[in-house]
């Protein structure tokens, strides 16, 4: 017998259910504001005075028809015996909108304790809530009010879990038209004759006149004589006319005022200038990741110049060998510490897109985009999925498990790398810094934007080759704007910081001592001439095939090769491979770019290369999600070749047309 009490979250998306569940585990979990970011269960921890608590975060939905992945795996989870009790997280200021599923989870037949979440915002609009009617329209089931913003109610959260967890719903809180009651009791009572175990009979019943699936295979039954037709829209109509007499006895100063989100969305969602003003906001970001960033790279530089002086020091001291001090100094810290003076770039452009994500706007973009991703045969819920490929592609090939259809969700996957993850901005602002001075950051904001129509027009063209030609419809809500919250942003910023510091202390580490290895090394031994070396010999065999996008050089075939494992290693590459310590600094930059002019290679090489980084095969750790997500190895090197080929052929026509002028 288990000791303790197993509490499943369930919501509608951006109702603060998993910023709820991290106030009570303490978990750092990624919360950001748009649908599908918690796809699978996640699970924690809490106690109240001495009884131990499992909470389960759930995937937002909207409804338990199990159409979307989302809905599947938290009605699977909610069927399951595990669970004891839910807790329905509800946004107070909508809840029209978030009572439909509620209504649904009362009819499951268990315990359900309905959190009243975002107060904060229902009482800066004048609104109130009658908290006494409340439950008592709902089968009296506890009504807790509770803010997951400002950590408020926390502790009577759980004292309700604690002492209603045992309380099973049994009466009936929607009554139907006589005619389905009527159905529904028959249905129950042929239900209890050939499964008298189940204890959820009226839902079962009511599934069952929706013509749901999965009931009607796990419960086979002849019901002609009681189904005559799908009754799904006549029972969503009746319980949304409950509903509404819930918000009219409930609800009171809901009109009182115009809401602020309704004036903001006048202009961030208006059908002609939604696009540019997200291209604008966009061109910001980038704006204060190279003007900020930049400002304050030279302290990590400065940093990074000691260490290097300090470990040379250091080794000379301890009369190590050449190897050692090359492979230590030249070969690690070089790659490594180039890659942390990207740092504060990387810091600012995170703290943007946290910033934006957690004001609602996010899920604006997906609306604004709906059209134009409607026309290459995808809705704007497939835009979600590349606008967090902004940040890191392996999460955002992970969330296109919130499209239906399979063809979608491959599609999806095999643009989504064709978005600027964070990993290739080093190399953006190495060579725009590098070649374009003063342009540098309209350079960059070009990349950003050429990957995204990259995507948009090879949508259109796959489109032609898929069994799915009509257009997908959108279904998303748009939440409240608010002020961010700077625990979430603080969250969301560490633990990307933490990972890109934790790929530069391990992949680009370990890739850092290969590219040494293969520069100073071939058949006979350590080299003095780089050019006889194991890296020198695989770079000359790609340099004719490179030659035509205007990269015909070997130390660039080498890095691009090195930059599979982690877009960043390229840069590392360029600092073991041409011996700079400190790539970043104005000093790095005015030797590397010295080299390269020594080699024919400027402002039209440099420009072809970015196109060629940002659109090219993915790094391993996308491709292994790839794998993962579609169960298909031909699919994931289907991938690889396919953005190959696109990176090849868009740097040759950037190359091949610059150079007409």
């Amino acid at each position: 017998m288990k000791n303790y009490i197993s509490v499943a979250f369930v919501g509608n998306p951006n109702c603060g259910k998993t910023t709820l569940f991290n106030a009570f585990t303490g978990a750092n979990l990624k919360v950001a504001n748009w649908p599908g970011v918690t796809v699978e269960r996640k699970e924690g921890e809490t106690s109240y005075k001495g009884q131990k608590i499992k909470l389960i975060d759930l995937p937002g939905i909207y409804s338990l028809t199990s159409y979307s992945m989302e809905e599947k795996v938290s009605r699977k989870a909610i069927l399951d015996e595990e669970i004891d009790v839910i807790v329905n997280i509800v946004d107070a200021s909508a809840m029209e909108r978030n009572l439909y599923l509620t209504l649904q989870l009362l009819e499951m037949g268990k315990p359900v304790i309905l959190a009243l979440n975002m107060m904060d915002i229902v009482e800066e609009r004048g609104m109130e809530i009658d908290l006494h009617r409340l439950p008592e329209m709902l089968g009296h089931i506890p009504v807790v009010p509770v803010s997951a913003r400002k950590r408020t109610g926390l502790d009577v959260l759980l004292h309700a879990v604690k002492h209603h967890y045992e309380e099973q719903n049994t009466d009936p809180v929607v009554s139907y038209t006589p005619d389905i009651e009527d159905k529904i009791e028959v249905l129950e009572h042929m239900l209890h004759e050939k499964w008298p175990e189940d204890t959820n009979l009226r839902w079962h019943a009511l599934k069952i006149l929706e013509n749901d699936e999965e009931i009607l295979k796990e419960h086979p039954l002849d019901t002609s004589e009681v189904v005559d037709k799908n009754y799904e829209k006549i029972i969503i109509n009746q319980k949304y006319d409950y509903i509404e007499e819930i918000v009219e006895e409930t609800l009171f100063y809901k009109n009182q005022k115009e809401e602020k989100t309704e004036k903001i969305d006048r202009i961030l969602t208006h059908r002609i200038w939604g696009v540019p003003v997200f291209l604008g906001i966009m061109a910001l970001v980038f704006f204060c990741t190279f003007t900020v960033g930049d400002a304050v790279k030279g302290i990590f530089e400065a940093g990074l110049d000691y260490a290097f002086a300090g470990m040379t020091h250091l080794l000379t001291s301890l009369h190590a060998s050449d190897w050692m001090v090359s492979l230590i100094v030249d070969g690690i810290m070089a790659g490594v510490g180039g890659i942390l003076t990207f740092l504060p770039n990387i810091f600012i452009l995170f703290l943007a897109l946290a910033v934006l994500e957690d004001s609602g706007y996010m899920a604006r973009v997906a609306y604004v985009m709906d059209g134009i991703m409607g026309r290459v045969g995808l809705s704007g819920k497939a835009f979600l999925p590349m606008v967090l490929g902004f940040g890191c592609t392996v999460p955002a090939i992970m969330a296109s498990r919130t499209l239906e259809k399979e063809s979608d969700r491959k599609r999806t996957m095999l643009l989504t790398p064709f978005m600027s993850c964070s990993a290739r901005l080093p190399i953006y602002v190495l060579f725009a810094d590098m070649f374009f001075g003063k342009y540098a950051m309209i350079v960059a904001f070009s990349l950003y934007a050429l990957g995204l129509v990259m995507a948009i027009l090879l949508a259109l063209i796959l489109r032609k080759f898929s069994k799915s030609k009509g257009e997908a419809n959108l279904l998303i809500e748009l939440p409240e704007y608010k002020t961010p919250n700077a625990r979430t942003i603080w969250i969301y910023v560490w633990e990307k910081v933490k990972d890109y510091l934790t790929k530069a202390g391990t992949t680009i580490f370990v890739a850092s001592i290969v590219i040494w290895f293969i520069l100073n090394y071939n058949t006979s031994g350590m080299v003095t001439d780089v050019t006889t070396s194991f890296g020198a010999s695989m770079g000359k065999w790609l340099e004719p095939l490179l030659a035509p996008a205007g990269l015909g050089m070997w130390q660039i075939a080498v890095a691009l090769i090195s930059g599979l494992s982690a877009k960043e290693v390229v840069i590392s590459s360029f600092s073991v491979l041409y011996g700079i310590s400190n790539i970043n600094s104005l000093e790095g930059m005015g030797q590397l770019s010295q080299i390269l002019a020594g080699q024919n290679f400027g402002a039209l090489n440099a420009y072809a290369l970015m196109v060629f980084c940002l659109l090219y095969t993915p790094c391993v750790a996308t491709l292994a999600t790839i794998r993962k997500e579609t169960h298909s190895s031909k699919w994931t090197m289907m991938t690889v070749f396919f953005q190959l080929a696109v990176a090849y052929l868009a740097a040759v026509l950037v190359f091949q047309i610059g150079s007409l002028f």
